[in-house]
């Protein structure tokens, strides 16, 4: 039987307003998002900060496009130099949770881009290339069998009895990295896929990934221990006061049997990757606590040369602003 740590599941994180799964579209009727927002409060509780990611740092930031993203994508925001406004975070929805604590992972990367129009594109992305469930009706009972498997829980738990008729969520659940060095030093995964088109009309499906250029550097036991409870947000603050933080943007490139509706299965390691830019992270924003409260990040919020292409990205779109306004 696999044994998982509550309360984070490990990794509730970029679960509700992080990556929800659907299996098609016409599914999406059936899905409730607040019920999904409500199952996270039931884990987590209710802290009128967002459901999850609560805990957070805001940034500033620009972006450098490729060549090569214009070749796969007309989108505008690889027309040019874009300026940028970055969130990282830890996962859960509890906003003092101790960065150290495993159940802070996977950490969450976060990025509004801001065209030369006004119009704003926003990506999503967390620290573990997976997802625990398949479908948006699995994700459901995930979150409420992680809720009813408190200290009291009967053996076998109800998330036990979840993960032996759903092992696709084990890796989810049990192979998140130890805790980073810094945000700085993890690499982001996009959960979804995505549709580039290109000018002539070609659609190329995507997953993103940000790479850092620091390198991906993990503490062991002894260095997490004698770590303070916000050693994250302390580090990267002074990281970034230093240098800047750069990280590069790709492109995975899906093969015809690749999933792209399934956010429980990465795709294979020896896909291509395509550079679509720099991200480069340059200071600390002014109004941390005005911008936590305020930036709402919709991971289906893109530009005319991007396309939906797994639905849950819609799930996730219509659940944020649940979020959203009950922490208003």
């Amino acid at each position: 039987m696999v044994k998982v740590r509550f309360v984070g599941a490990c990794a509730l994180g970029a679960i509700v307003l992080g990556s929800f799964g659907l299996g098609d579209r016409s599914a999406a009727q059936d899905v409730d998002p607040a019920e999904l927002v409500k199952d996270i409060h039931a884990i987590f509780g209710e802290h009128h900060a967002r459901a999850v990611h609560a805990k957070g740092v805001v940034l500033e930031a620009n972006f450098e496009p490729t060549d090569e993203a214009r070749q796969l994508s007309k989108a505008a925001a690889f027309a040019g130099k874009l300026q940028a406004t970055v969130r990282l975070s830890n996962t859960t929805g509890i906003p003092d949770i101790p960065d150290s604590d495993p159940n802070a992972s996977p950490h969450g990367l976060a990025i509004k881009f801001v065209m030369g129009d006004g119009s704003v594109m926003d990506v999503v992305t967390h620290s573990f290339n997976g997802f625990p469930a398949a479908t948006a009706a699995d994700f459901g009972q995930f979150l409420k069998a992680a809720a009813a498997s408190g200290s009291g829980a009967a053996k076998p738990t109800p998330i036990e009895k979840y993960l032996q008729s759903h092992p696709e969520a084990v890796p989810f659940l049990t192979k998140q990295s130890p805790p980073p060095e810094s945000f700085a030093t993890t690499t982001y995964f996009g959960v979804n896929a995505f549709g580039f088109v290109d000018a002539s009309g070609k659609k190329t499906t995507v997953r993103y990934r940000f790479v850092p250029e620091a390198g991906q550097k993990y503490l062991d036991a002894a260095a997490t221990a004698s770590k303070g409870p916000n050693y994250l947000i302390d580090e990267i603050a002074e990281r970034v006061a230093k240098a800047p933080v750069v990280f590069s943007w790709f492109a995975q490139i899906a093969q015809p049997d690749d999933k792209s509706d399934d956010p429980s299965t990465p795709w294979p390691e020896d896909r291509q990757l395509v550079k679509l830019g720099t991200l480069t992270i340059t200071g600390m924003a002014a109004d941390q606590e005005g911008l936590s409260k305020d930036l709402l990040f919709l991971p289906n919020n893109v530009p005319d040369g991007i396309e939906v292409v797994d639905p849950m990205i819609d799930v996730r779109g219509a659940a944020y602003p649940i979020s959203f306004s009950e922490r208003q």
